[in-house]
């Protein structure tokens, strides 16, 4: 596990991964309240704020874009993803090489892992030369370690969320990136499981300021390390308002009430 305290993708400890790889993983129905979020320009300029800590975004993006604000960013590179036009059982088509990543200026590197589904065993192979070719270039993996499948029961379930941590745990992940379990409680299960390794909260769909601040607070008091958000910032007439609000939940420990005035 590589520390983070050595690594770009982190301040102070903490983690706020701005995400933007919803083009491909969901298509542009997440832009049709806010179209203008299509072009990806919109979104690197709010990843300039000071409370993101790094963009991550499919290899298209990164070769297109970072250039322009590798100045003012941290690049994680997403090295799978497959489109919501695909219909099978949960899969993560490998679309870019952490060396590829490397050369476009990444310092992390993101893949996704759906334990559960009929293509577990294939996905954690290709984790696997993944994880290994990062090691060699002293660069973090954030594992999107999400459960599911046509044969799991509950994937938002407590447990669930928690043997997702330990998944990434497991197979050699710096940061694991997790569903909210939904309480204080199950967020310290899911840290305890992942055993020393960070746990960020995924963003999930848009809410309200005050119902995901609350969520991130729970998720920092039960020793959660951040947050790895995409359609809670970036979904947002005014997403200068929430980071900032973010930037004193997730690094200087603010209650949220306080981080709303």
């Amino acid at each position: 596990m590589i520390a983070l305290d050595d690594a770009a993708i982190e301040r102070d400890g903490k983690v706020l991964i701005l995400a933007y790889d919803h083009g491909l993983e969901h298509g542009p129905t997440d832009f049709e309240g806010l179209p203008e979020r299509m072009d990806p320009q919109t979104v690197f300029d709010i990843a300039t704020h000071d409370a993101v800590t790094s963009i991550a975004v499919q290899k298209g993006i990164a070769e297109g874009y970072y250039p322009s604000y590798e100045d003012d960013t941290d690049l994680l590179v997403k090295l799978n993803g497959t489109s919501n036009l695909w219909t099978g059982e949960p899969d993560s088509a490998v679309n870019c090489s952490v060396e590829h990543a490397r050369e476009i200026g990444a310092s992390s590197v993101g893949f996704t892992v759906y334990g559960g589904s009929n293509n577990e065993i294939e996905m954690v192979e290709e984790f696997r030369n993944a994880q290994e070719s990062a090691r060699e270039h002293d660069m973090p993996v954030v594992m999107w370690s999400y459960p599911r499948g046509q044969g799991l029961r509950n994937a938002n379930s407590t447990d669930t969320i928690a043997y997702g941590a330990r998944v990434a745990l497991e197979l050699g992940a710096d940061v694991a990136k997790v569903k909210y379990p939904g309480s204080k409680a199950g967020m310290e299960h899911t840290v305890a499981a992942a055993g020393g390794v960070p746990v960020v909260m995924s963003g999930g769909s848009k809410v309200s300021d005050e119902a995901f601040l609350n969520d991130v607070k729970a998720v920092m008091d039960a020793g959660g390390a951040g947050l790895a958000v995409g359609r809670n910032v970036w979904q947002r007439e005014n997403p200068t308002e929430l980071l900032d609000a973010l930037e004193a939940v997730i690094f200087e420990g603010a209650a949220v009430d306080a981080a709303l005035d």
